[in-house]
């Protein structure tokens, strides 16, 4: 899987969405590969966008169709400055790698220091931390060539997450979770609210 990370400031959370559902009417048919998409928009009014495709050569692929441009054209100007690209081969799934019935999304991004240690992690059995946070849904973690990692996080609601944060969970899950956080430098976390979702296949 290939994972393009979008994000920008974005004051019209309404347009940018419409633009969103727009690409999933019009332009879908015609993207092949394309696997599906998580978005949204944080209270400080950045958006996030988290799209899959099956590989980076399907994601260049729509890149290059005259109608991609001509949308993307009309979707930058809704942008208060430039947007930034992430582009990630790097991709792991984790748990069910999340629901579009999700009412609750947390991105969280920051630099590894150990890419390859981290993902050797996040690959082992999540028995574990299904047991002590059964709150998540799943997520994904996609790192770029730079080692800036994205990781989306799916909640059923936000109540349910932030009651999840509460419990401590058992000391060999907090272990794996303290060594985690020490691959970690340069955190920050944006939550969306109010996430919708795309799926190949679901128009």
């Amino acid at each position: 899987m290939f994972i393009q990370v979008i994000q920008g400031r974005c004051h019209d959370a309404d347009a940018i969405h419409r633009q969103m559902d727009r690409w999933s009417e019009e332009l879908e048919p015609g993207a092949i590969g394309w696997l599906g998409g998580t978005y949204g928009i944080t209270d400080d009014d950045e958006f996030v966008g988290v799209v899959r495709f099956d590989s980076r050569e399907s994601a260049e692929r729509n890149s290059n169709r005259p109608e991609q441009s001509a949308w993307w054209a009309e979707t930058e100007k809704l942008f208060d400055g430039e947007a930034t690209f992430h582009d990630c081969d790097d991709v792991t799934m984790m748990l069910d790698g999340g629901s579009d019935d999700a009412g609750f999304v947390q991105v969280i991004q920051g630099r590894l220091s150990d890419p390859e240690r981290f993902r050797h992690m996040m690959e082992g059995p999540m028995d574990t931390l299904h047991d002590a946070r059964p709150d998540i849904i799943g997520g994904t973690i996609a790192v770029d060539a730079d080692g800036f990692f994205t990781q989306t996080m799916a909640f059923r609601t936000e109540a349910d997450a932030r009651e999840g944060e509460k419990k401590s969970p058992p000391p060999e899950t907090q272990a794996e979770m303290d060594e985690m956080m020490g691959l970690m430098s340069d955190v920050s976390y944006h939550d969306l609210h109010h996430p919708w979702f795309a799926t190949a296949g679901s128009r």
